[in-house]
């Protein structure tokens, strides 16, 4: 039997958690790099609720944040949020390796760069993630819906390394997608994570129907992706306007949902409003593409966030 590729989980709160039980569902040792949760995993391991059926797992070794690793992986799976502040290649630069492959499962564009200036000869796998998870206690993960991966070579391409982790997903129970464009996909993406997401907080934590369902609430949906779709075409990805009726009746068809950004501001958490919302705006203007209902989101955020003390 073919040994399988080490992983190592840096980031393992929800979507970290998650993914690394996919992988160690598929037979591949998997590693984490804990902060707050280390004691608890190591003593009890990663406990996780699901669909797919109970999917908690003892990783084979359990690190602090800032330690070393005993053998370099053969895959980094990056799962922290994209926010001011944090860097992301100083976090990640004590457990690369000559041959690790640096994988992204996180929410933004614009957010393989830096990494790719600081690891120019690590491959470099980006991956949208399309699940409902949350952490419900150190150590304790809810997965509630999907789990699909979308994911490719960044800048473009699918690459050797890119297929053997999709076909470890795939063994591990989660339907995946590759692409040749993974940055087009980041685009497609964010048709609904930049109204959804920002919304939820200046509603002060509103899921999903809650959204919709307010007068006026749709419209305003369907005007943020309509904002995002014309700035992804001037940026070279062109979508069909049917994707707008797509991702309203797709949500719609979901049970009453808090998004991740919801979850982080109702838990005192900093916001990935940049990443999610404040890169498409700054887009815009460099395109001279006016978005005005995306703009007024981005500075209500700002103005509540200085009300609040988190700016």
């Amino acid at each position: 039997m073919t040994e399988k590729p080490s992983i190592l989980i840096v980031g393992a709160g929800a979507i970290g958690s998650f993914y690394g039980a996919i992988l160690k569902k598929a037979g591949c040792p998997v590693d984490t790099v804990l902060r707050s949760e280390y004691e608890v995993v190591r003593e009890k391991g990663i406990r996780i609720t699901s669909p797919l059926g109970d999917l908690s797992f003892r990783p084979d070794h359990v690190y602090r944040d800032g330690g070393t690793p005993e053998v370099w992986p053969d895959y980094l799976i990056l799962c922290v949020k994209v926010l001011p502040g944090v860097n992301r290649a100083e976090l990640v630069k004590p457990w690369m390796g000559p041959n690790t492959r640096l994988v992204l499962i996180e929410n933004g564009l614009g957010i393989e760069q830096e990494l790719a200036e600081a690891f120019p000869e690590n491959p470099i796998i980006s991956c949208l993630a399309f699940i409902a998870a949350s952490r419900t206690e150190p150590g304790v993960v809810e997965h509630k819906a999907y789990g699909k991966l979308v994911m490719g070579t960044y800048p473009r391409g699918i690459d050797e390394h890119c297929r053997t982790l999709s076909e470890l997903f795939i063994e591990g129970g989660i339907k995946v997608d590759v692409t040749e464009a993974v940055v087009g996909e980041r685009w497609r993406k964010c048709l609904w994570n930049t109204p959804f997401n920002p919304l939820s907080v200046i509603a002060n934590g509103a899921d999903t129907k809650t959204i919709l369902d307010t007068d006026g609430g749709e419209a305003l949906i369907r005007a943020m992706i309509g904002e995002v779709m014309a700035v992804a075409a001037a940026e070279g990805y062109p979508m069909d306007e049917s994707l707008i009726d797509q991702n309203i009746d797709g949500t719609r068809k979901m049970p009453p949902y808090k998004n991740s950004m919801a979850l982080d501001y109702l838990n005192d958490r900093p916001i990935e409003r940049d990443a999610v919302l404040g890169n498409v705006v700054a887009i815009a203007e460099r395109q001279g593409i006016a978005v005005p209902h995306l703009n007024t989101v981005l500075v209500t955020l700002k103005m509540r966030a200085a009300l609040e003390g988190r700016a």
